[in-house]
């Protein structure tokens, strides 16, 4: 079973691969603004130290806002599109590394992807103020999730390298719950883990199971992203790209780094552009009240 897991997300890799591919080409004339040095930047950074247990979502979300490479309202397309590849790497990478109960992996990937999928079609279709909501208070969750996990609230002392009953049910509706989210920009990776450490299963199994899952949930969900164009093409590509090399390089080359410094820094980003994201998204109703207050006002006059 764990055969037939890895050979599909080797053809999921190489049908999204021409999917992305033939859209950008599609749509070459008329690509967005971005920066192509900023964005390979970001992509191979975010997903060198996703591979290392930071993850990507929310730092590459707070890299995307201030070196203002995309339009707020496309960042969970963006976002979902961009680390499609990236993410089908490391589960193809990790599920051959790391032993895992067959059915408790295959029916926890199923649900996510069914939650992704679902969710694909619903974020999509967010107005500019909601996708701001949504990323502001996605941002927050996984700064709650790194600062529990850096301050050992979240502890992984299982042994289970799978589940039965109760537990497995728990696991399938919650990561489709998660599936769901990670759509609208809320990173799988830290909640999946929080699941599995709270179920009892091995710290080291929680690496298969939420690789797995997104690489499972994003292929259709980001297809459904771009169907309906709501991603940044140009951003996205070239993130996918160097996300890809560096996603290789962090599994086979560097084992380890000392990263203690750096997820208190960017817990801190995390933080600030949550902010800012709320902030503007409530930012932008007050001129539509002023001139709602004028009209009122005026009306009364006459």
């Amino acid at each position: 079973m764990i055969t037939i897991i890895w050979v599909t997300l080797i053809f999921l890799a190489i049908w999204f691969s021409i999917l992305l591919t033939r859209d950008f080409i599609r749509h070459k004339k008329d690509l967005e603004n971005s920066s192509w040095l900023k964005t390979l930047i970001i992509g191979f950074v975010v997903d060198f130290f996703d591979v290392l247990g930071i993850g990507s979502f929310a730092p590459q979300i707070a890299l995307l806002k201030f070196t203002k490479q995309t339009e707020d309202k496309i960042i969970p397309g963006t976002l979902n599109v961009s680390n499609t590849i990236p993410a089908l790497i490391e589960a193809i990478i990790f599920i051959k590394i790391i032993k895992v109960d067959p059915l408790t992996l295959v029916l926890m990937l199923l649900s996510a992807t069914v939650g992704g999928v679902f969710g694909a079609g619903v974020v999509s279709r967010f107005s500019e103020k909601k996708v701001r909501i949504a990323i502001g208070i996605a941002l927050l969750l996984a700064a709650f999730f790194m600062l529990a996990n850096r301050l050992g609230w979240i502890q992984g002392e299982g042994e289970a390298t799978g589940l039965t009953g109760i537990k497995l049910i728990v696991a399938i509706v919650v990561n489709c719950v998660l599936g769901a989210l990670n759509t609208a920009g809320i990173g799988l990776f830290a909640p999946c883990m929080t699941l599995v450490f709270a179920l009892g299963m091995s710290p080291k199994v929680a690496f298969p199971i939420m690789m797995g899952s997104c690489a499972f949930l994003m292929p259709p969900a980001s297809a459904k992203f771009i169907k309906e164009g709501a991603y940044n093409r140009k951003a996205s590509f070239s993130m996918a790209i160097s996300g890809t090399i560096a996603v290789i390089i962090a599994a086979f080359i560097v084992k380890s780094l000392p990263l203690d410094i750096l997820r208190w820094v960017v817990l801190a980003v995390i933080i600030i552009t949550s902010i800012i994201m709320l902030r503007a998204a409530f930012k932008n109703d007050q001129p539509k009240m002023e001139e709602s207050k004028v009209i009122k006002t005026g009306n009364k006059k006459r």
